[in-house]
């Protein structure tokens, strides 16, 4: 849908007024150009290396293995650690991640010292053990190092003499995993369809799993958002409609974890099929415990993880807050990463005030899903069981719901009944820090037919992804319009300032983060045939200045990989980013990709730290 097509269209006065705000001018009516981007774009890249402008210098840091005491024996290399080790190094498959500020709590400006906290996606077996995975029945030992890869780490990191170090000594360091007890909060904790063997009243869980984007709070902590989580299980059973819609496995978990030998409780729970007389007697529940958003406080090692369930339950990609207001409700929004699902946004019920915020903010509110209109309007639709017309809606398709608990649990199911807008997989969100607006990444959807398109998600056959922006108008109402559209040189974003060309073109736009300037970072995820070929090379990442319309590739990536995980040091002369899975797909006795350690090694998963030889500000 362009802009004229909309302003010719019957949108409403306010969504006019804001199409005035946010279009992108055209080239001849520019804005004056303001500091930024002043560095030659980088070009596509094949090479098993981290490419980045002239100028600056990328290191490896953190990479999976790394032991977070000084008492944990150093990373093998041959993927003979145990499991035990693995529970006490970085994981695998970093991810979503930001820098707390050792002083975050106060006047959050501390830029050499502080806490790296970041994701574990996944793990991949072929080099997380000597020989690769042993087949079912699995052994114990190689179930519990896959399942302590998993989760979350927090690194306690400080600059010495121009070095980043970790400071391997600190109570602050912590590993999160696949097993670490956590506290269920919200409509869903306690819930019958949320009891199970380990907690039959339904309020605690084990472990997170499939960590991906994140987000951060107000108050200073962690959100880790749990994506691909439902093929870890199998019910070999009848499937009831929480596991159907979400894809619970059924004839062996992703993993094989379920098979562990000699058996535990541990393990078992990745069986979900029904074997008891009730949910206390078995894991037939165990699924629902996942696919949440899971807090995290880095400060405090012995805190327990929260999962909030007020949140919803699918495939979350991130959570982004927008700006938290004296006296407001908190707004956050996040993406459900699968073809043909949704965007969500929450509104607490409390107020946000600095002095008190916390947890409780996200334990009462509203959870509300997007239907994009082809006019340029947009609408959140509430997802409460006490809302009439949901009630008129759940009716008219025949579907029951309890409670508010059920339909969290349900949440795809209920944002099907309203009529929201399949989306081509929503990925990771950013609130631009000066206008308010928010971007989200549509990565792709080559499952999306010529009869299936809308103005939203435009192309049929969708491999290269774009970028949608909106502005709210209210609690229920936005206008929105397409920031960017993704693919080869000479595709063209209609009536805005964006032709790509050589410099900026990519595929598959998946992390997208702002700086406090108003730069917009852009992670690419490129798979399967479209990743490493001449058009678009290695997977990258590119910046923009949307007031400007001008769009840079900024890094490449090693072979296999996917860059994620961007964030900078409140003074922006240090920035870190993720590589995950480089190689992928290979094996040790083939590797593609031997990053970042070179020679013959084993590729692994890393942070990479990013500065200007000058010590400049990034991007500048």
């Amino acid at each position: 849908m362009s802009r004229r097509r909309f302003l010719q269209g019957s949108a409403a006065t306010a969504a006019t007024m804001f199409l005035a705000a946010c279009t992108t001018p055209s080239r001849s009516v520019l804005a004056p150009q303001k500091p930024g981007l002043a560095f030659n774009a980088v070009s596509t890249s094949v090479a098993d290396a981290v490419r980045v402008p002239a100028g600056y210098r990328a290191q490896a840091f953190l990479p999976w293995g790394t032991p977070l005491t000084n008492t944990e024996a150093a990373w093998q290399g041959d993927g003979s650690d145990s499991a035990t080790a693995q529970a006490q190094q970085i994981g695998a498959h970093h991810d979503g991640m930001h820098f707390f500020p050792i002083d975050a709590r106060t006047t959050a400006q501390n830029s050499e010292e502080g806490l790296l906290v970041m994701n574990h996606e996944y793990v991949d077996p072929a080099f997380l053990h000597p020989n690769g995975p042993n087949a079912a029945p699995r052994p114990l030992e190689q179930v519990a190092k896959e399942i302590a890869a998993h989760g979350v780490s927090v690194a306690h990191i400080r600059k010495s003499a121009g070095q980043w170090q970790l400071v391997a000594d600190s109570a602050y360091n912590r590993r999160i995993t696949g097993s670490t007890p956590m506290r269920l909060a919200g409509p869903a904790a306690g819930h019958e369809k949320m009891q199970t063997l380990y907690s039959p009243d339904g309020t605690r869980a084990r472990g997170t799993l499939n960590n991906c984007a994140h987000g951060v709070t107000p108050w200073g902590t962690y959100l880790t958002c749990e994506e691909n989580w439902a093929r870890c299980f199998v019910n070999r059973d009848e499937h009831n409609r929480e596991q159907t819609r979400y894809g619970v496995a059924s004839e062996h978990g992703r993993y094989y974890w379920e098979t562990a030998t000699p058996s535990a409780d541990e393990y078992q729970r990745f069986d979900v099929t029904p074997r008891g007389a009730n949910p206390h007697e078995d894991y037939r529940n165990e699924a629902n415990t996942y696919g949440w958003i899971v807090e995290i406080d880095p400060f405090d090692a012995s805190s327990t993880p929260i999962k909030h369930t007020m949140l919803g339950r699918f495939a979350h990609e991130g959570i982004i807050f927008a700006e938290a207001i004296e006296g407001e409700p908190l707004v956050a929004y996040s993406g459900d990463d699968s073809r043909f699902e949704y965007i969500y946004k929450f509104v607490s019920a409390q107020p946000y005030h600095r002095a008190t915020a916390g947890s409780h903010l996200l334990e009462t509110g509203t959870l509300y899903v997007a239907r994009f209109n082809d006019d340029g309007s947009g609408e959140w639709l509430p997802l409460d069981i006490n809302d009439p017309i949901f009630q008129r809606r759940a009716t008219a398709a025949n579907v029951q719901f309890s409670d508010q608990g059920d339909v969290l649990l349900n949440t795809r199911l209920a944002a099907d009944i309203v009529g929201a807008t399949p989306m081509d997989r929503p990925e990771w969100g950013a609130v631009h820090p000066q206008t308010g607006e928010v971007y989200f990444t549509l990565t792709n959807n080559t499952r999306r037919s010529a009869e299936q398109v809308d103005a939203a998600n435009p192309r049929a056959e969708n491999y290269a992804g774009h970028i949608i922006r909106w502005r709210e108008r209210s609690d229920e109402t936005f206008a929105w319009d397409l920031f960017l559209l993704a693919g080869s040189p000479g595709t063209y974003t209609r009536d805005t300032a964006i032709t790509l060309t050589d410099d900026n073109h990519h595929a598959c736009p998946d992390g997208l983060w702002f700086d406090s300037s108003g730069l917009l970072w852009i992670q690419t995820d490129m798979s399967g045939a479209i990743q490493g070929g001449e058009t678009y090379g290695n997977n990258a990442m590119l910046v923009a200045d949307p007031d400007r319309g001008i769009v840079k590739r900024f890094l490449t990536g090693p072979v296999g990989s996917e860059i994620t995980g961007v964030v900078t040091t409140p003074d922006r002369r240090t920035m870190f980013i993720n590589v995950q899975h480089p190689g992928e797909g290979s094996t040790p006795e083939s590797a593609s990709s031997h990053w970042p350690d070179g020679g013959n090694s084993r590729p692994r998963s890393a942070t990479v730290i990013i500065e200007r030889e000058d010590g400049g500000i990034i991007g500048t």
